[in-house]
């Protein structure tokens, strides 16, 4: 990692000439809250808490020597009236112009190189004009009193060794665990000086193979010379031959670019004298010297790419709107998010997310009360980082225009200072993926899948009673009919996003796409470039009939013949959400099981009306089926056996219930649980709880066909949550038994959705007096009651629903470009203050040509009737 050098002198504070016995006295009274960081600590010395103030900032970072949480000048204050901690270690980075040698060229400055700090360095900064240099120093609260650093001989040896072990620490986002996504690629030494050979050797676009042995996978591109050389063997047989290796030990050229992985956001770069995959900044500059223009790349499932380089190309060019002059946009609500590495669909999300004001009320609006309710570690919060990002997004503070001498600068310079715009969701992303395997790793992932994940913590984690993702929520009426006795059965289940399949027999195209197929096709052939792509046009109508119509049910067993028969299903609304998530069924899967996307063209609408989607209900004339349960059969089986216990009334455990429930998890998440996995005890309901955790309805309440809906434990209905929220008595009880008030408890599982653990924390990170608590209840009780926009057919026992007009307008759209999920890059569009503005991670710019027809996740609100 880049290191910079760190000022000695100067400091300016009170006790900037203080001699060595009076540092010593100050820091007396200190010491027991001064700690050495221990292995397993981490040490948030790059990015603030609550904010994304950094080194960087105007303020610098104010790191706690007790704790190791960093805070910027804003929230500093906060943090010691909440702790008591007084000691924190001040760090400032300054970017300045490097001084000019004799030669001309550029001077390193250091002006102190008894210390470096290890601070992560902006990637923005490959820079031969500009270097870093670093300042740090002890402050202590409340006085400021400052002792600069390094002060080795006048400070106590416990201080000494707590602040060289700070300045030293590594990114708490490094790798702990071999999956985790947190692992950071460092910049290669031979980037910035790597000599590339004029041999006009340029790479093609296709046929690739090893020059040394004609294999034709796992092909490596040396960026000195442009020899196309295969990896090594792996013990599976995979792999090569390991020629691109000797190539470096024969020549020592020591960059290699894996063909394959070649996108607009990078490659896989590896070095060999280094031994590991590492970070390339000038990539693109060394790939356009062998003929590789990095926009027009595209990565593949097999690391290899075969003749559809145009299709992919048109793609990528005309979703970021490629070879259009864009404006960049600045202020609030214009602020970009970095790439950390196959993160853009997270940055794609949380941009619709917070273009929504019912999340910007539930966070921003709600910013003081939040993070002074905070735990003591508010990284690990998820309310508090959603405000926190929230905050970054829509502020401003971190997307400001430059400044008209800049811009005289950079019209006069090629190269110049980058602006330090935009923020990086390092610290979101570690928390909202921890736990999970493939968000917490570095792969690209599905952002309707994260969409979902996201309304799963929003709905564990909710501000009181306050809970923004209602926007989203609507209740689907799914009518099955027995095609024999034509009898049927309604249902309903809680939605979150409608899904629209893509009804390909429906393309307006179809002589063209037959045309261009067949051409293709010859042209693969006889190995020429492809045609130019024809993509396929389907009417959004065709699509909407699609969803609308009859599907097969598999395996149906009819109750009015009591057997298996043929049976349809149909889906409509029974309610409308205010914001209407639509997502595009592009993607699928191959005969051989690999995932494919459909390249197509939809017509989406500004303007939609789903009216006529709306749940009727039973009909006249329309028979119900016989709420009987299929016959039990019991097999020799015991795994069959367990499997029947579905089928018998419900009879749940209540001691592995409340087990469960007493580790955190919500009470109806430990009732299916446990109902679902046959009452085989706690640790098989627990596995059945991780399996299921990150499911939308996860805490919803049980539903059992046949037996009356809501299951509940006993005459009071055990966790069954009603309109007034009134939490189980259970859990009051369990609460009331370590010594709270009966309304302090009723409070906290209020506030926290009846999460036990999260209730005990909510209790000891507010020590309001026992009068304030009851006001406050009663407050909650109080919106809980205002939030009455509820539908009646829900039920007491059913989830708070928004109902209304089925009419909508299109405001935002997520795009993906790339062959599935697993590979490609996702831009946000939005529409904010009458204009489309493209959110392409840190590019921040108006729109000049949305492409509406070509996304993926579309963003619809209600048009008030």
């Amino acid at each position: 990692m880049q290191r910079a050098a760190l000022f000695g002198g100067g400091g300016g504070g009170r006790d900037a000439q203080m001699a060595a016995g009076d540092l010593g006295e100050l820091l007396v009274p200190y010491m027991p809250t001064i700690r050495v960081p221990k292995s397993g600590d981490r040490v948030y010395k790059t990015e603030c808490a609550f904010s994304y103030e950094s080194p960087e900032s105007e303020g610098g970072l104010y790191v706690c020597m007790n704790t190791f949480l960093g805070f910027g000048r804003e929230h500093v204050e906060r943090h010691y009236r909440k702790t008591g901690q007084c000691v924190y270690m001040h760090l400032k980075r300054h970017v300045i112009e490097k001084v000019p040698g004799a030669s001309g060229g550029a001077l390193p400055n250091r002006r102190n190189v008894m210390l470096y700090l290890d601070l992560e360095t902006n990637g923005d900064l490959n820079n031969d004009d500009f270097e870093y240099e670093d300042e740090a120093k002890l402050v202590i609260f409340p006085d400021h009193y400052e002792i600069p650093l390094p002060n080795i001989e006048e400070l106590p040896a416990l201080v000494t060794i707590a602040c060289d072990a700070v300045l030293s620490s590594k990114s708490p986002y490094r790798k702990q665990d071999p999956d985790s996504w947190e692992e950071e690629l460092q910049v290669s030494k031979h980037a910035k000086t790597l000599v590339q050979i004029d041999n006009g050797i340029r790479i093609p676009p296709s046929g690739w193979k090893c020059s040394k042995c004609d294999l034709r996978e796992n092909l490596w591109l040396n960026l000195t010379d442009g020899s196309v050389l295969c990896g090594k063997w792996f013990f599976d047989g995979s792999g090569g031959n390991g020629h691109a290796l000797e190539h470096y030990k024969e020549m020592g050229y020591p960059l290699a670019v894996k063909l394959g992985t070649i996108t607009p956001d990078g490659a896989d770069v590896y070095s060999f004298d280094e031994e590991e995959a590492v970070l390339d900044p000038h990539i693109a500059k060394h790939l356009a010297h062998f003929g590789i223009d990095m926009l027009q790349m595209h990565v593949t499932e097999n690391g290899l790419r075969d003749n559809d380089i145009k299709p992919r190309v048109s793609e990528w060019e005309v979703i970021q709107e490629s070879g259009v002059k864009l404006k960049p946009m600045y202020g609030p609500g214009y602020t970009g998010m970095k790439n950390l590495g196959n993160s853009c669909y997270l940055s794609a999300v949380m941009q619709a997310i917070f273009s929504i004001p019912e999340f910007q009320r539930a966070y921003v609006g709600n910013l003081p009360r939040i993070f002074d309710y905070s735990p003591l570690d508010p990284t690990q919060d998820f309310n508090t980082q959603m405000t926190k990002l929230g905050h970054g997004l829509l502020s401003g503070q971190y997307s400001k225009p430059p400044m008209k001498s800049e811009l005289i600068e950079q019209v006069m310079k090629e190269e110049h200072k980058p602006q330090h715009n935009g923020i990086s969701p390092r610290m979101f992303k570690a928390f909202v993926s921890k736990g999970h395997l493939e968000f917490s790793s570095n792969r690209q992932q599905d952002a309707q899948e994260f969409f979902l994940h996201l309304i799963n913590l929003v709905e564990r984690n909710r501000i009181g009673s306050e809970n923004p993702s209602d926007v989203f929520r609507f209740l689907v009426e799914e009518r099955t009919q027995c095609c024999q006795s034509r009898k049927v059965r309604y249902t309903e289940r809680v939605d979150y996003l409608m899904q629209l399949p893509v009804a390909m027999e429906a393309a307006t195209n179809k002589d063209e796409l037959i045309a261009y197929e067949l051409k293709r096709r010859e042209a693969e052939a006889a190995r020429r470039p492809p045609p130019e792509l024809i993509r396929a046009k389907i009417p959004f109508s065709a699509c909407l009939q699609a969803f609308s119509e009859p599907e097969n049910v598999d395996d149906f067993w009819s109750s009015a013949l009591q057997a298996k028969s043929a049976g349809v299903k149909t889906s409509r609304f029974a309610s409308f959400p205010e914001y209407l998530v639509v997502q595009i069924k592009k993607f699928t899967f191959g005969l051989d099981w690999i995932p494919q996307k459909l390249d197509v063209s939809i017509d989406m609408p500004d303007l939609l009306d789903i009216n006529h989607l709306h749940a009727k209900g039973l009909q006249p004339g329309e028979e119900e089926l016989p709420d009987i349960a299929p016959p039990i059969i019991i097999p020799d089986d015991p795994k069959d056996r367990m499997m029947n216990h579905f089928m018998e009334p419900p009879d749940i455990d209540e001691s592995s219930m409340m087990q469960l429930a007493e580790m955190g998890f919500p009470l109806e998440a430990c009732r299916k649980a446990v109902y679902y996995t046959g009452n085989m005890g706690a640790e098989v309901a627990f596995n059945w709880i991780i399996a299921h955790m990150e499911e939308p309805d996860f805490a919803e309440p049980l539903l059992i066909p046949g037996y009356g809906g809501v299951a509940s434990a006993g005459a009071a209905g055990l966790g069954a949550i009603g309109l007034d929220n009134q939490p189980p008595e259970e859990m009051v009880a369990l609460i009331t038994s370590m010594g709270f008030q009966r309304n302090v408890a009723i409070q906290a599982l209020k506030a926290t959705n009846n999460n036990l653990e999260r209730a005990l924390d909510w209790i000891f990170s507010h020590p309001e007096p026992e009068e304030e608590s009851e006001s406050a209840s009663d407050v909650m009780d109080m919106e809980n009651y205002a939030n009455a926009n509820i539908l009646a057919e829900a039920g007491s026992e059913g989830p708070r629903i928004k109902d209304g007009s089925g009419r909508y307008e299109l405001f935002g759209f997520i795009s993906h470009m790339g062959t599935s999920t697993m590979s490609g890059h996702y831009v946000c569009h939005l529409k904010k203050e009458g204009r489309w503005v493209i959110y392409n991670d840190l590019k921040v710019c108006a729109s000049e040509r949305p492409p509406r027809d070509l996304g993926y996740i579309y963003f619809y609100h209600r048009i008030p009737s």
